[in-house]
């Protein structure tokens, strides 16, 4: 009686493990698939994927620049604010580029290096006012720079970098890796237990 229900306990733990592990490599899976469709697409249209070092030339403050939403000029899509223009000396080719904070700065504006959060208007300026002075002290940093020559402008910093896609892809795995050892781990335990009632 007290072995039925040893063994009885032993497949339902068996059962509940095995349903532990496929549900960790479906929601991996599922995961793969998200990350696939979401950030993957965003890291192959990035053409900014050479460094170099940037030297500032000329930093620019402009008052206030409309910009409009990209999916229409509606009143409420439009805000003014300070723009601020950073010109910067390419190292890779000598060229006079127009440096921009990351790949979405330019697709939203491509007039402004930066564009600001929605704050109020005086923080915005004293924002604005405080990056450029600090490209103006730094004078030399790393950039990002298109080696095709597709796009003329650099970058400061990459929104799709390999670190983040490879960072991005770490849970999926650690989650498939555990659920399938977690299978293999109930695999081998009934093959032994099958094998002890042979003997």
């Amino acid at each position: 009686m007290l072995g039925k229900k040893l063994v009885t306990a032993q497949k339902r733990g068996e059962t509940r493990a095995l349903c532990l592990g496929l549900g960790m490599v479906t929601c991996s899976v599922m995961m793969y698939f998200l990350i696939a469709i979401t950030i993957v697409p965003f890291y192959t249209r990035s053409v900014w994927t050479a460094q170099t070092i940037c030297k500032v030339l000329k930093t620019n403050i402009k008052d206030k620049v409309l910009c409009p939403n990209s999916k229409g000029s509606e009143d409420e899509d439009i805000f003014p604010y300070p723009c601020l223009q950073v010109w910067v000396n390419l190292t890779a080719s000598g060229e006079e580029v127009m440096l921009y904070h990351t790949e979405d700065t330019l697709e939203r504006n491509p007039k402004c290096s930066y564009i600001p959060g929605k704050m109020e208007n005086s923080k915005v300026k004293a924002q604005i006012e405080e990056i450029a002075t600090n490209f103006k002290k730094q004078q030399t940093f790393p950039c990002y720079y298109d080696p095709g020559g597709t796009q003329t402008s650099v970058i400061l910093s990459r929104l799709y970098a390999p670190k983040g896609l490879l960072f991005a892809f770490l849970w999926p795995t650690l989650m498939f890796t555990g659920g399938c050892l977690i299978i293999v781990l109930v695999k081998i335990s009934q093959y032994v237990s099958v094998l002890s009632a042979w003997q």
